[in-house]
């Protein structure tokens, strides 16, 4: 087991409610579970996600926290939030890393893996 690791897992929803195809806005929401899987109590600083639509545009989004939180995890306990983006496209992919702190000082990033926003997993086409 590694000292100083967080592992992050998402889950992405289509939101159609709050999406305008007709104006290029595809709404999504995702659920991060982030969960400290190494053996060093770490917090949570930053953020840094990557978004991409389907044309190739890229956003950038940097800041401190998730959801107004910088948690504080030891080893084993997890931290989930929900969170949304738009992008202009039906579909999409979104990547990262967070930013973290362990209790002795030692900093590391904890990647995000990429996962799809897709307008289709709700029946549209």
């Amino acid at each position: 087991m590694t000292a100083y690791q967080f592992t992050c897992t998402v889950h992405p929803q289509y939101l159609p409610e709050q999406s305008d195809p007709a104006q290029g806005i595809y709404a999504f929401a995702y659920t991060v579970t982030i969960r400290n899987t190494g053996r060093v109590a770490a917090q949570l600083i930053s953020r840094h996600w990557v978004i991409t639509d389907a044309t190739g545009r890229v956003e950038e989004v940097k800041g401190l926290g998730v959801v107004g939180h910088q948690p504080l995890l030891k080893p084993g306990e997890g931290f989930e939030y929900t969170s949304w983006t738009r992008i202009a496209t039906p579909h999409g992919t979104m990547s990262g890393s967070y930013f973290c702190v362990a209790e002795d000082g030692e900093r590391f990033e904890a990647p995000i893996p990429a996962f799809a926003l897709s307008a289709d997993r709700s029946g549209l086409h």
